[in-house]
C-alpha cells in the first residue's frame, strides 16, 4: 500500500463523508483505492501525496496508481499536471482513462520518458505541449487520434513511432520539436495537418505513406535539415508553404494529379512531375 489512508482519515486530512475508498486485491496483498468525486478532491489528494513523497525522498516521482478516476470526466482532468502540479513526474499507468486530456502535462518539466496507458484512444490538444525534457514517448496501438499541438516544443524528443491505429495527426502536433530526427507515419493516416512538423530542424527524411491524400499548409515549413521526401501518388493536394524553408531539399517528385503551387516548396527546389 502506497499510503497509510487510515492515518490520513484519523488526522482529518480526508473526510470519509466526502471521499470514497474501495478495496482490491493485488499481487502485493490488499490495497485501498481512493476514488475522488471532484477535481478539487483529486488535487487535494495529489498535494498530500507530494508531501508524503518528499518525506520518503521520492519526490518528484509521485505514484498515483492507487486512485480510480473513472468518476471524473475528461473535462475535469484537463490541465491536471500542467499548472500547480507541473513540478511532479506522476505515475498514472493504472488509470483506466480513454483520453489524455487537453493540456494535461502542458509545460511539465519533470517528465522525461512516458508510456501512455493502453486504455487511451485519443491524445487531446496540447497534452504534452512544451514538455521540454521529454525524450521519449510510447504511444499504444489503442490511440486513433493525436490532437492539435500535442507535442509542440518538446525540444528533447528525438524519435516518435506513431501506431498503425492512428488516423489523425493534428495541426502543429510536432511543431518546434528541434531534435526530432525521424518519424514513422503509418498507412492509417490520411491527412498531415497544418504546421504538423514545422520547425523540426533536425528532421532529415520523411516517408509519406500511400494512405495520405492531403498535406496541409506549412506542414514541414522550416525543416532545414530535410534532404529528401517521398510523396506518393495518393497525395492530390499540398498546401501553401508546406515545405517552405526546407533549404536542404533540392528536388521533389510529385504526381501530375497533385494540385499544388510553386509556393509549397523553397525556390531552389526542383519539382519533378510523374505520371500516376
Amino acid at each position: 500500500m502506497i499510503k497509510d489512508f487510515q492515518t490520513y482519515i484519523n488526522e482529518g486530512l480526508f473526510d470519509r463523508s466526502q471521499s470514497e475508498f474501495s478495496i482490491k486485491k493485488t499481487d502485493k496483498g490488499i490495497e485501498q483505492i481512493y476514488i475522488p468525486k471532484t477535481k478539487d478532491e483529486l488535487c487535494e489528494y495529489i498535494k498530500l501525496d507530494i508531501e508524503q513523497s518528499k518525506k520518503e525522498g521520492t519526490y518528484p516521482n509521485v505514484n498515483l496508481n492507487n486512485i480510480d478516476v473513472s468518476k471524473l470526466g475528461n473535462d475535469e482532468l484537463k490541465g491536471l499536471f500542467s499548472d500547480v502540479y507541473k513540478q511532479i513526474n506522476p505515475d498514472i499507468s493504472n488509470w483506466n482513462i480513454k483520453y489524455i486530456p487537453n493540456n494535461f502535462f502542458n509545460s511539465n518539466k519533470q517528465i522525461k520518458e512516458f508510456t501512455i496507458p493502453d486504455s487511451v484512444t485519443s491524445i487531446e490538444e496540447a497534452a504534452f505541449y512544451y514538455c521540454s525534457n521529454l525524450t521519449s514517448v510510447t504511444i499504444p496501438n489503442s490511440v486513433t487520434n493525436i490532437g492539435d499541438w500535442v507535442f509542440s516544443y518538446c525540444n528533447r524528443l528525438t524519435a516518435v513511432e506513431i501506431p498503425d491505429s492512428a488516423t489523425n495527426i493534428g495541426d502543429g502536433a510536432f511543431y518546434g520539436c528541434g531534435r526530432l530526427t525521424s518519424v514513422v507515419i503509418p498507412n492509417s493516416v490520411t491527412y498531415i495537418g497544418t504546421a504538423t512538423f514545422s520547425y523540426c530542424s533536425s528532421l532529415t527524411s520523411v516517408t509519406i505513406p500511400n494512405s495520405v491524400t492531403s498535406i496541409g499548409i506549412e506542414a514541414f515549413d522550416g525543416c532545414v535539415s530535410l534532404t529528401s521526401v517521398t510523396i506518393p501518388n495518393s497525395v492530390t493536394s499540398i498546401g501553401i508553404e508546406a515545405f517552405d524553408g526546407c533549404v536542404s531539399l533540392t528536388s521533389v517528385t510529385i504526381s501530375n494529379n497533385c494540385n499544388t503551387v510553386i509556393d509549397s516548396f523553397p525556390e531552389n527546389c526542383k519539382i519533378i512531375r510523374r505520371d500516376d
